[in-house]
């Protein structure tokens, strides 16, 4: 274990207690600190070291080899659920079935909405039904997506609810292990969305809490609009730290920022990240974006950097951002994720090697049911 004061440069690494000094650092500027100190931390992965940048706000940043693991949740349910047309529930099914033998052990798959709301998503306990009839849980699968003799671990499957009737229907679903739920800071989107007040919202999320502890489920609360909203509505990181403080204050234990109208720049996913990410000791944060093809690797990458270490996607982009007024915002690809994290130097704990009949199906499922362009 090893620490590098970076201006002052002074340290150790490893048995032989190795010193440094500035030209291991890389010294720079003040205001380009960061950006040397990040490339001299990718230079230091995984040999124990704990580097710390002091700052005059007296920031610090420290990675270890953990801190190079990411969380990647893939997000059919988000893919699919504005689609014109109906996805059969047999493919849906085996959609998710190649997922898993894919290598994805986050799944946001199924959401317990009202059908006339979402109809593409009516079908999620029988979906849910048939998925797992179709995976040899706890045995030995040797489909070709798997590593011969690996045994398939159940993944985490997360079931969206957006009240008290649809957390009954999620917690009566097998399979499903883990309840979501978008909490909107914009109260313009929630009474839209859900048609609640915030204090009905809250109190909704108490409850949430409560029921999936006693059922042993997860549960993961995506903040809408954290990253501002469209509708002229008072808007601050300050607003995302109290509703984070709250959330841990009643025991949350996972968060996801939603960039849901997808206007977040690349420095505002940073800069918003490291603002807040104080505010939830205890409490993984991670970041669910919204984007333009073009700024998706900035975006993922100035998380990352901010200390972000869990991710939502959907492969291929598939699924648009209906709130955006811009067609070509929507899912960030899987794929961008896990290229812009690779780039990072993270372990994004995914071969795109083993994505190929997923791949094959997502664009069958572009084809068909979305009437968009096939993605090669």
């Amino acid at each position: 274990m090893g620490v590098c004061w970076f201006w002052k440069c002074r340290g150790s690494f490893g048995a032989g207690r190795r010193s440094i000094d500035r030209a291991c650092c890389g010294w720079a500027p003040e205001n380009q600190r960061s950006d040397t100190l990040a490339h001299f931390a990718r230079n230091w992965r995984g040999r124990g070291c704990v580097v710390v940048l002091r700052k005059a706000r007296q920031e610090s940043l420290v990675l270890t080899p953990m801190d190079h693991k990411t969380t990647i949740i893939e997000c059919p349910r988000d893919a699919w659920q504005g689609l014109p047309d109906l996805i059969p529930t047999e493919y849906k099914a085996e959609y998710l079935k190649e997922l898993v033998l894919a290598g994805f052990k986050h799944i946001d798959a199924v959401s317990f909405v009202s059908p006339k709301h979402v109809k593409q998503m009516a079908d999620s306990e029988e979906v849910m039904a048939r998925l797992n009839t179709s995976l040899p849980y706890g045995a030995t699968e040797k489909a070709g997506r798997q590593d011969a003799g690996a045994t398939i671990e159940p993944p985490e499957i997360i079931g969206i609810v957006v009240n008290e009737k649809g957390l009954e229907r999620g917690l009566a679903t097998p399979g499903v292990t883990t309840i979501g739920y978008p909490y909107s800071i914009s109260a313009y989107f929630r009474r839209a969305n859900a048609n609640m007040t915030r204090d009905e919202s809250r109190l909704l999320v108490e409850k949430l809490r409560k029921e999936t502890a006693a059922a042993n489920r997860g549960l993961v609360i995506y903040i809408s609009m954290a990253f501002g909203n469209p509708y002229d509505e008072p808007w601050g990181a300050e607003i995302v730290a109290e509703t984070l403080e709250w959330l841990k204050d009643i025991r949350i234990k996972t968060v996801s920022l939603a960039d849901t109208v997808g206007t977040a720049s690349p420095q505002l996913v940073g800069d918003l990240y490291r603002e807040v990410k104080d505010h939830v000791a205890g409490i993984e944060l991670g970041v669910h974006l919204h984007s333009r093809p073009e700024n998706a690797e900035e975006k993922i990458l100035a998380a990352y950097e901010a200390g972000c270490r869990r991710f939502d996607g959907a492969l291929t982009g598939l699924g648009g951002c209906p709130f955006a007024g811009d067609n070509l915002v929507g899912n960030i690809a899987t794929e961008d994720v896990l290229a812009a994290l690779r780039k990072a130097g993270a372990d994004p704990g995914i071969d795109s090697a083993r994505l190929t009949r997923v791949l094959e199906m997502t664009n069958e499922i572009r084809a068909k049911y979305a009437h968009a362009p096939l993605v090669n």
